[in-house]
């Protein structure tokens, strides 16, 4: 598994543990790896929760209420 599978199965994984529906935990997943491929992490050894951070804020902008 590649840095950019690992993102995006986990971004996915933990969306749709907190509660977002699978299609836009993809979605934002997609997201995540863009952002990934972009740009460096604000620090060190940070990047997976710098790309989930942005798959979060874009899940929340599609599925404004999550499932509990």
């Amino acid at each position: 598994m590649n840095s950019i599978e690992f993102i995006e199965n986990h971004v996915v994984t933990e969306l749709v543990k907190q509660g977002y529906e699978q299609s836009v935990a993809r979605i934002s997943a997609d997201v995540a790896v863009e952002h990934y491929r972009r740009h460096a992490a604000s620090a060190k050894e940070k990047i997976f929760s710098d790309c989930l951070h942005i798959a979060k804020a874009w899940a929340r902008k599609y599925q404004p209420q999550i499932k509990k």
